[in-house]
């Protein structure tokens, strides 16, 4: 019987992304939606692990059951890290992706690619039904671009290009993606605590068996 992992997020496409980053695992990856009409938690910390971590235990202590958050976000170098924590609601809250592409191109304006520098983080946190938690962190540096490219990804995908691929990440497979995005990174750090959580759990199941 897969062990279940409960993802806090109600992100379609953030949920996909950790099924498949997971897909080796004994796991059943479900989302918030899946397991009940919970509570929005209020994400208000001004760190990516603060976020993170609220998250995680909130809906951990909710649920009784163990939960993967994440905090991520866009760091842009000649924004001093805007927008950060900010980063899904940039350009105002509920303005979505589109907006937010535009504002980040609107305030680097026509500043030359070698001043274009950023890079997206992610902060993942998984906690215990009694409140522990283990972190991981991923980062991915790259460039912004003059103009959106790509049709895959969300977010600032279509904006993010990656130097060496000479691709922005909407431009990329999921595949190819989960193999260098600041998400897969920060899950390969967690991978080593879910093999045993799934390990310790599927060796009481025996035990009861």
């Amino acid at each position: 019987m897969a062990f279940r992992l409960v993802v806090a997020s109600r992100n379609t496409h953030k949920i996909r992304e950790i099924k498949e980053l997971t897909a080796h695992l004994n796991l059943e990856v479900v989302g918030v939606a899946d397991v009940g009409d919970l509570p929005p938690v209020e994400e208000d910390g001004d760190t990516f692990q603060a976020n993170a971590r609220k998250k995680a235990v909130e809906t951990a202590g909710l649920l009784g059951a163990w939960v993967l958050a994440d905090d991520s976000g866009l760091e842009v170098d000649a924004l001093g890290g805007a927008p950060g924590v900010h980063s899904a609601r940039f350009a105002g809250e509920g303005q979505g992706d589109e907006a937010n592409n535009r504002l980040l191109l609107k305030k680097l304006g026509d500043l030359p690619l070698e001043q274009r520098g950023a890079q997206f983080r992610c902060v993942m946190a998984l906690a215990s039904p009694e409140g522990e938690v283990e972190f991981s962190e991923g980062v991915c540096r790259g460039v912004i671009g003059f103009a959106p490219r790509g049709s895959n990804g969300f977010g600032y995908d279509p904006l993010f290009v990656v130097p060496e691929l000479g691709r922005t990440f909407a431009e990329l497979s999921p595949q190819e993606k989960n193999q260098i995005s600041h998400r897969s990174r920060a899950i390969q750090g967690m991978l080593e605590i879910l093999q045993k959580v799934t390990a310790e759990a599927e060796g009481r199941s025996l035990k009861r068996g």
